[in-house]
């Protein structure tokens, strides 16, 4: 195994990892394959490896996912489930395209700006995680259309890298009434349409200047994305129902201020 695919490989498992905890997936691979010297044509790497988490969550769910789906026609409850999912998708789908070269170009080239992001997110999953909840939405699959939309919009602050798509969909829910639980699990549920949104738009968007080789290493990334996203997923509503979400916070400040601290002496 060559040192390009072994990084690969590192990097898959740390998107898969960390795709679906409020700890910024995205943020940690920018920032591991710039203290590594890994650079990926048009950043495309770091996105598209989401496909394996996207097929991970999809195989963990798909029972539930094909239930829902069959009863719709029927059920209004199943309709309003796939509603809210969908709602809360279309701010990400407008602000994504309409801000991508700005997000790719800009924003994660600044290695600063992810460290900082993640200590400042640290900081308020701490603060929410221990808050005295009386949540009112305990049902991921029942939350109010409204509140989707709104969970929609804070979702899209995470298109600035270190922020966390989980993170602010999960601090958002709970803001807004969910329990610790159905906020994940809403963030779980929301992160298809979402990451398979922006796969698809970034595939297409570097289709003239991605080489075989390039294509190459996505795979790898994108097997060892799977792989970890597996036992992330099937773990983790478990430990925040239990646990909440303050390990997840220490961990944000921790990494975040080693990367300051890196960058401050010239790495």
């Amino acid at each position: 195994m060559d040192q390009t695919t072994l990084v690969a490989a590192l990097l898959g498992l740390l998107e898969g990892l960390t795709e679906f905890i409020p700890v910024s997936s995205t943020g940690h691979v920018l920032l591991a394959g710039h203290f590594l010297g890994f650079h990926s044509t048009g950043k495309a790497f770091e996105v598209v490896i989401q496909l394996g988490a996207i097929l991970a969550i999809l195989g963990v769910y798909a029972t539930r996912l094909i239930a829902v789906f069959a009863a719709a026609p029927r059920d209004p409850a199943a309709r309003q489930f796939i509603a809210s999912v969908l709602i809360a998708f279309l701010p990400a789908v407008v602000i994504g395209v309409a801000a991508h070269d700005f997000i790719k170009t800009v924003l994660f080239e600044s290695p600063l700006l992810i460290a900082v992001m993640l200590v400042l997110g640290g900081v308020i999953l701490l603060v929410v995680d221990r808050l005295d909840q009386n949540p009112t939405h305990l049902d991921a699959m029942a939350l109010p259309l409204g509140m989707a939309l709104k969970i929609g919009f804070i979702q899209c602050l995470a298109m600035v890298p270190g922020v966390s798509r989980s993170g602010a969909t999960i601090v958002g829910a709970m803001a807004l009434g969910a329990s610790k639980r159905a906020a994940a699990e809403f963030s779980f549920f929301l992160s298809m349409p979402t990451m398979a949104g922006a796969f698809a738009y970034d595939l297409w968007k570097n289709r003239d200047v991605l080489s075989s080789a390039d294509l190459g290493t996505i795979a790898v990334g994108f097997v060892f994305a799977f792989i970890a996203a597996v036992f992330v997923v099937r773990g983790l509503l478990t430990y925040v129902s239990r646990h909440g979400y303050a390990l997840f916070g220490w961990w944000r400040i921790i990494v975040g201020t080693a990367v300051l601290l890196a960058i401050s002496l010239g790495y």
